[in-house]
């Protein structure tokens, strides 16, 4: 239950129809298996004391009584046990029968929550037995206590901040305007759901989307557990189809026809997040809610959870082709329309040999294919200089050729050592202004071109190392449409081996594969017998630990430590925890100290989920203090 995490079950115990006391006792064992697990919360199936299939029998009041008499020695059985359950059951109210879903902890029963919509057509005919639930709370007496009976409770967990539980019953999800669209705008960010769903042939396709949609746009973790072998079949078969899902994402689902109890670890904070972040997710005046406080035992979940370790990276070959045909185009749509708008049938581009600038160009090419420019009005330079190898050099120059642009040379030494004459600069230190003297003679060069011809330049850094302002300020930094400026570095590997495999052009095909293998530099200090000497991970450390830090920062708020703590799990056995702990530190220093890079960066699309753009997603001061951040890392 620490920094968010709490797990959480759906579980579906084999019953006997009608047989209360054997069916309470086969929840109990599944009860015992979750503590075993840690599980803080636990949801049973829908009417699952007596069994969803008893239909007349419902009426009779020897069943009443009885799982009435099963739901008090269950709250019994609860007592000094450490996690909140919600089961299914019958209940009488003045004489009028409801199919409700009890809330018990230690001991206790907090409330009833009634199924709001009673559905009547095809194989269901629950209204010959039940009547829809109130929405406004009132209280029953059952063991001599009051209790909360209605569906607008909120069980509100007082130790965890933002757990906040409410509850519908199985046909309630499927309807146009489900409750649990209230609940969550009423402050609920986990919706339980006790269901007795048949199956009929595909029906279990369209529950989980029901199920992962209605997560998404509430926001919400969604736990629904489901009635499965046990009951009566009669007439319908039941497959114990358990889901838990979280903002569209299926964490744990069952597999049909088996019983089986599926656990997940939903992350609160996360939930948190993205509802601050979203400002049309809205509130509602809740004054017509009841919250029961709860509390549970603080204690750290032992997540089975797993992480990406590529969060922007899709796993399967299939969805990354997808998605990096997606953002190719998106790219080359966005510099299209600047292209259209300016009139600009030109442009430039610096080509290192490295892989952002070659995917600036193959975005260039994509954008003057579309317009049906002639590529040759790409002027494609190369600006070998202190740095360059012959490795890159030609990488370079075959790249320019194959693509059929203009190529252009200008070896910069010379302009360099001049620029260190008149500044006084000895060139034998390799300093930061050795560095960057020679950054930013290449961006002239790029823009003065750029006059000659009335072009534009693109730009070719990436994401990460903004992030990292890793360019130089005025150097690399800038140009007049960066196409690359949203994609991160872990992401530019992929889409330009993409282009490699799909291109249909061996030899460019070839090109495009060494200069994947090319070691990711800057190429501004000589080379080392002929090799880069210079390595950019070495330095500010590796691009996929960085791109794993941003897309938690950035697309969810988290704290370092949660960070930290989640990292160590996505690259277990890869890096060591000391490692990540370095690096996370690093990070977040230049995250905070580079901001006035980041604030005056040129146009460029947005492509994923996170931008640094202080125009759109990232609008941070320049002189926000890092400390808070890396106080947190150091109570590890």
């Amino acid at each position: 239950m620490k920094q968010g995490f709490v797990k959480v079950a759906a579980a579906t115990p084999e019953i006997r129809v009608a047989d209360c006391e054997y069916n309470r006792i086969a929840i109990e064992a599944e009860i015992d298996k979750a503590l075993s697990q840690k599980a803080k919360l636990i949801v049973f199936p829908e009417l699952v004391l007596t069994g969803y299939t008893c239909s007349d029998l419902f009426l009779q009041e020897q069943l009443l009584i009885e799982a009435k008499k099963q739901l008090i020695e269950l709250a019994k059985y609860s007592k000094g046990k450490d996690i909140l359950i919600f089961v299914g059951l019958p209940y009488e109210r003045k004489a009028k029968l409801y199919n409700v879903t009890a809330a018990i902890l230690n001991g206790e029963i907090l409330g009833f929550i009634p199924k709001s919509h009673i559905p009547t057509y095809s194989e269901f005919y629950e209204l010959r037995h039940f009547t829809k639930g109130n929405e406004k709370p009132v209280t029953v007496m059952i063991n001599e206590k009051e209790v909360l009976f209605g569906t607008n409770l909120l069980f509100e967990c007082i130790n965890m901040d933002g757990f906040v539980i409410a509850g519908e019953i199985c046909e309630d999800v499927w309807v146009p305007n489900p409750p649990s669209i209230r609940h969550a705008m009423a402050g609920a960010t986990v919706i339980i759901n006790s269901s007795a769903s048949d199956e009929t042939t595909g029906k279990d396709i369209y529950r989980r989307n029901l199920i992962n949609g209605q997560s998404a746009r509430l926001l919400c973790a969604y736990i629904y557990a489901n009635a499965g072998e046990g009951e009566s079949t009669t007439d319908l078969i039941f497959g114990g189809h358990n889901i838990i899902s979280e903002n569209g994402i299926a964490l744990a689902e069952s597999v049909r026809f088996q019983n089986e109890t599926v656990y997940a670890d939903i992350d609160i904070d996360r939930l948190r997040s993205e509802r601050r972040r979203m400002t049309t997710f809205e509130s509602i005046d809740a004054s017509d809610y009841v919250t029961v406080k709860f509390s549970v035992e603080t204690e750290e979940t032992k997540l089975k959870r797993s992480f990406d370790n590529s969060p922007f990276v899709p796993k399967s070959k299939l969805d990354r082709d997808r998605r990096c045909e997606e953002i190719l185009s998106m790219q080359s749509l966005g510099l299209k329309k600047r292209l259209k708008h300016t009139g600009c049938k030109h442009v430039v581009v610096g080509i290192s040999g490295g892989l952002d600038s070659t995917l600036a160009l193959l975005i260039a090419v994509r954008a003057f294919d579309s317009l049906n420019i002639k590529r040759e009005n790409i002027r494609a330079i190369t600006m070998p200089c202190f740095g360059t190898t012959d490795r890159t050099y030609h990488n370079a120059v075959d790249l320019i050729e194959m693509l059929n642009a203009t190529f252009m040379e200008v070896n910069i030494k010379e302009s360099v050592n001049l620029h260190f004459e008149d500044i006084g600069h000895d060139r034998s230190i390799h300093d930061i202004t050795y560095e960057n003297g020679q950054a930013r003679e290449r961006t002239q060069i790029l823009m003065d071109v750029a006059n000659q011809i009335n072009g534009m330049v693109v730009g070719t850094g990436d994401m990460s190392e903004l992030a990292l302002g890793w360019a130089t300020y005025n150097g690399d930094h800038m140009s007049m449409y960066g196409v690359n400026s949203s994609v991160p570095k872990t992401l530019v590997r992929h889409l330009v081996s993409y282009f490699a495999d799909t291109c249909q052009d061996g030899k460019l095909s070839e090109v495009l594969k060494d200069i994947l293998d090319t070691p990711v530099s800057p190429e501004l200090l000589p080379p080392e017998n002929g090799m880069i000497s210079q390595k950019t991970e070495d330095i500010v450390g590796p691009y996929e630990l960085h791109d794993f830090y941003l897309y938690y920062l950035l697309r969810f708020g988290y704290r370092p430590s949660k960070i930290y703590r989640i990292a160590k799990i996505a690259f277990q056995g890869i890096y060591e925890d000391e490692t990540i702990l370095k690096w996370l530190k690093i990070f977040y220093r230049r995250f905070f100290s580079q901001q006035f890079k980041r604030s005056c960066l040129p146009d460029g699309p947005k492509v994923g989920s996170i931008a640094v753009s202080p125009r759109g997603d990232l609008r941070m001061p320049s002189d926000a203090c890092v400390r808070l951040w890396l106080e947190d890392l150091d109570h590890l």
